[in-house]
């Protein structure tokens, strides 16, 4: 009777540990996504925790934020750059950083291993390092990257048509059929002021998907631009681009469900068929403040 007692109990406890085991494999598969903040002006720092949070509690991805150090205006700091090596996923929102070489080695190493990155608005000029500085070649991260222009200004004349301007946005016909714009309105409206990327920019074979034009611009001249588009860069890593990202874009839905969607297609998992509702973010815009 003892022996028959012992051998169930050990096969509870057997059940019991390959449960828990599953368990913990289960949760090792999800992906993991690495945010890294640090834009001066946008709030990424507040916006992104808060869209990480819906990826966690709806979407079955763990994430971990980076942001600046001790706030968003330290150009020179963000700890935590080797959560890289782990990352599935890398998302950019920084502005003119001016990161040590160390710090830098880890998104470089991250940028050539392939993976899938993402970037928001000011990302297009990253960083900001004076002529003749060793780490000068980081100010044209975002043409190697993403496709972008190659920093602010500069022969690119990558700029932006005025902060009382706002952006209608519409898809591209030639990319509605993508996935990545499963769920966005055809044409829907940004607080963000247009950034000038054309002629020379996104880079070549890059898809555009969606186009924006510019709301009571400061130029009369003023054309249409990509606000948003796909690209393999030259280390094979998948990227997804917006030049979109003021706290308000956040708020409305299309822009949710871009980015979402956006994300699920660079981990390359299936586009959610139902979405799981629109996401309570309300960011003010700050500015670029002392």
């Amino acid at each position: 009777m003892k022996k028959i007692i012992f051998l169930f109990a050990l096969q509870l406890v057997v059940l019991l540990v390959s449960k828990v085991q599953a368990h913990s494999g289960a949760k090792a598969k999800k992906p993991l996504i690495v945010f890294v903040c640090g834009d001066h002006e946008y709030s990424g720092e507040q916006t992104l925790p808060l869209l990480a949070a819906e990826l966690e509690k709806n979407y079955g991805f763990r994430t971990k934020i980076l942001k600046s150090y001790p706030d968003q205006n330290a150009e020179k700091n963000i700890p935590g750059l080797e959560a890289l090596e782990e990352a599935d996923l890398a998302v950019f929102f920084l502005r003119w950083r001016q990161l040590p070489a160390d710090q830098l080695a880890h998104i470089d190493k991250y940028m050539r291993s392939g993976k899938p990155m993402i970037g928001f608005r000011t990302t297009t000029h990253s960083f900001n390092f004076p002529k003749g500085h060793e780490s000068e070649k980081w100010n044209a991260f975002a043409e190697l990257a993403f496709g972008a222009p190659p920093g602010w200004g500069g022969k690119a004349n990558h700029t932006h048509y005025g902060h009382e301007s706002t952006t209608d946005v519409s898809i591209i016909p030639a990319a509605a059929a993508n996935p990545i714009l499963t769920g966005v309105a055809p044409t829907f409206h940004v607080a963000s002021w247009l950034y000038k990327v054309q002629p020379d920019y996104p880079a070549a074979g890059a898809q555009w998907l969606l186009m924006g034009k510019s709301v009571n611009p400061n130029n009369p001249k003023a054309i249409e631009n990509p606000v948003a588009w796909t690209w393999k860069n030259s280390f094979g890593g998948k990227v997804f681009m917006t030049t979109m990202g003021h706290p308000e874009d956040f708020a409305v839905e299309s822009f949710q469900r871009l980015v979402i969607n956006a994300i699920h297609r660079e981990l390359g998992k299936k586009i959610p068929k139902k979405w799981k509702g629109k996401v309570d973010i309300n960011v003010p815009y700050r500015g670029i403040k002392p």
